[in-house]
């Protein structure tokens, strides 16, 4: 793909989004007249950039859908569910489109515009879903469609009303084998559309008949300008070079952070003469260095970050199609869209998140009927909410539906042998059963559920990622799912312990405060407890969880786990921002990645999750 479509492909994927997001508002609000306007100018800006690139199918259906929205926001057609309905299937046609030329497609392989598309467009432009005013006086609305041969590529001497042959210019520029040859455009004749006009609306009078377009949109009476080009305050970078830059300034920081200790040993020895006045320069400039790599490192980190309403925009038509297919009402709302985390963070939560959606709607929220047999309102709600929450990003997504039954969640299963018929779980380890592989509520595999993979992938791509997921329900009254994740995923904010002769490093994240213990503990059905600002706390051993040998541990660290609890650890080594490698070619429990620590000491990093779950698996399959 050459630089000029890949810049109109993201452009235009941008501009794809945002018209769903739009047609969803209009769906709720016809009346909005600035939505209609947006909406429009979407479609005008994705034809024009498409004609440039000769992509006539795209150009066809945006063309058609920009009638249509020139005809509803001049009042020659009516808002009906038809034509929100007809500008979501265009909305889709083109998203499938620009995802297939940003996939390698060549723009000569994609498919043409359906017949069907075409029709339910032409279909609502006449207003057929509304029934026409007695007393309005009919008006022709023009309906174009392009016919474009496959091969060779065919367009339209473009001549503008400034006299500029633009087809000759582009291909003055542009390789012998991607010039544009000038061939007529087949019209479809106009078709007539019985309609309310407003009288002060004469622009949505009809063009002249018979009259082919031509890809240039002119406006009777339009005031031509020439005003000098926007300056661009945005550049495109390749995230694999941004990925790059960020290794460099973590190991940047890292250097700094080592030269520091080791500036710091010298000056225990005693120097004279110009070996002082070398010692105190070689310090000021190590200073200064330190201070610029602390500096590129936050301004990286900075180029990374994206807000996740990018991810969250992409919902609200899913759960409606999906709430559609089921039958059932539901409402989405979201809140938090301007948190921003790391952009790795942002790309895999996608599939997470759409599992976890299709899950509320087919098994959490109830039908309308089911709602008011419980005393529900009909309508149910599902909310998707983000913050920002010390050196983390919550992600929480609550219903209103049925909830979940522990006790039927165990039974499910031990039927299907993933728990021994022995277990005694606890209600937080019963709901943590969801995220078994192969595990369903449900009998027979439906196209939305019931395959026992969906939530698997939710877990899996969340520790992936260094995070952690909870599960709180209430029969009758809903379940929430909360996603710890970090901001950023190279940089971490640690804590440095050590334990049995280790290093390692756990996450702030999950850090309360730090405290003595003492050497024998209350017990609480066997188990060490020791309570902490009046409240009993378990003891868990940090070396016991990870398998290592036993040592004297009597330094306890309060962990913000969703059931809290003291982790002993053999002494704390004071905190870091480290610079953190995945583990990839071996798995250990508990360990998600390795680290340098200042004086070039290996640390093992301890996992969110594994944390979060009181530093063990969450549930064990049985043997």
């Amino acid at each position: 793909m050459d630089d000029m479509l890949k810049d109109f492909v993201v452009e235009a994927m941008d501009l794809a989004v945002n018209v769903e997001e739009h047609l969803l508002r209009l769906e709720r609000d016809p009346d909005n007249k600035e939505t209609l306007n947006a909406v429009f100018r979407s479609f005008h800006t994705i034809k024009g950039g498409a004609g440039f690139m000769g992509l006539p199918a795209l150009v066809a259906a945006c063309h058609l859908t920009e009638n249509l929205f020139d005809a509803l926001r001049t009042g020659a057609a009516p808002v009906t569910p038809l034509a929100i309905e007809a500008a979501l299937q265009a909305s889709g046609f083109v998203a499938d489109q620009l995802t297939e030329l940003a996939n390698g497609a060549a723009p000569e392989s994609l498919p043409a515009m359906p017949q069907e598309l075409e029709h339910i467009l032409t279909n609502a432009i006449e207003g057929k879903d509304a029934p026409a005013a007695p007393t309005a006086a009919p008006v022709v609305i023009e309906v174009v469609a392009e016919t474009v041969a496959a091969a060779p590529l065919a367009a339209t001497p473009v001549v503008g009303e400034d006299g500029l042959d633009w087809t000759g210019m582009y291909n003055a520029v542009v390789p012998e084998g991607s010039k544009l040859a000038a061939a007529p455009v087949a019209t479809v004749a106009a078709t007539p559309a019985a309609a309310p006009v407003a009288a002060a609306a004469p622009a949505a009078a009809a063009k002249p008949a018979g009259k082919a377009w031509d890809g240039v949109d002119r406006r009777e009476g339009a005031d031509v300008r020439h005003a000098a080009p926007v300056k661009e305050d945005s550049i495109r970078v390749d995230a694999v070079k941004l990925d790059a830059l960020l290794e460099v300034a973590g190991e940047s920081v890292q250097a700094a952070n080592q030269a520091a200790v080791l500036l710091e040993r010298l000056l225990q020895f005693k120097f004279e003469g110009p070996a002082a006045s070398l010692m105190a320069t070689l310090a000021e400039t190590l200073e200064r260095a330190s201070r610029y790599s602390t500096e590129l490192q936050r301004a990286t980190l900075a180029t990374r970050m994206q807000p996740v309403g990018r991810l969250f925009q992409k919902f609200p038509r899913l759960v409606r199609e999906l709430a559609k297919d089921l039958g059932k009402d539901v409402e989405l709302t979201i809140e938090g869209a301007e948190t921003e985390v790391d952009r790795v963070v942002v790309d895999s939560l996608y599939d997470p998140l759409v599992h976890m959606l299709r899950n509320s709607l087919d098994h959490g929220v109830e039908s309308p009927e089911d709602r008011l047999a419980a005393g529900k309102p009909a309508k149910s709600y599902i909310s998707l909410k983000a913050w920002q929450e010390a050196n983390s990003v919550m992600i929480v997504l609550q219903d209103d539906g049925k909830g979940m039954d522990p006790v039927f969640l165990r039974s499910k299963a031990q039927q299907k042998g993933l728990i021994s018929e022995n277990a005694q779980l606890s209600n937080d380890e019963c709901f943590q059963l969801v995220f078994l592989p192969g595990f369903s509520t449900k009998e027979v595999a439906s196209s939305v559920s019931g395959r026992g993979v969906g939530m698997d992938v939710v877990k899996t791509a969340v520790e992936k990622n260094r995070g952690a997921i909870h599960i709180e329900s209430a029969l009758g009254h809903g379940t929430k799912f909360a996603i710890r994740l970090p901001i950023e995923l190279s940089i971490v904010p640690t804590m440095l312990v050590s334990t049995s002769g280790a290093a390692l490093a756990l996450p702030m994240a999950v850090v309360q405060r730090v405290v003595e213990l003492p050497e024998t503990f209350m017990e609480v059905g066997g188990a060490p407890v020791l309570k902490d600002q009046g409240r009993p706390l378990p003891v868990r051993s940090l070396a016991g969880a990870l398998g290592y040998e036993s040592c004297s541990e009597r330094v306890g660290i309060v962990v913000a786990a969703p059931q809290p609890y003291i982790l002993a650890v053999e002494a704390v080594d004071g905190t870091a921002d480290l610079v953190i490698k995945p583990m990839t070619a071996i798995t250990v429990e508990g360990i998600t990645g390795t680290a340098r620590s200042a004086e070039g000491e290996l640390v093992l990093v301890v996992g969110l999750s594994f944390l979060m779950d009181g530093c063990r698996g969450s549930v064990r399959l049985a043997a």
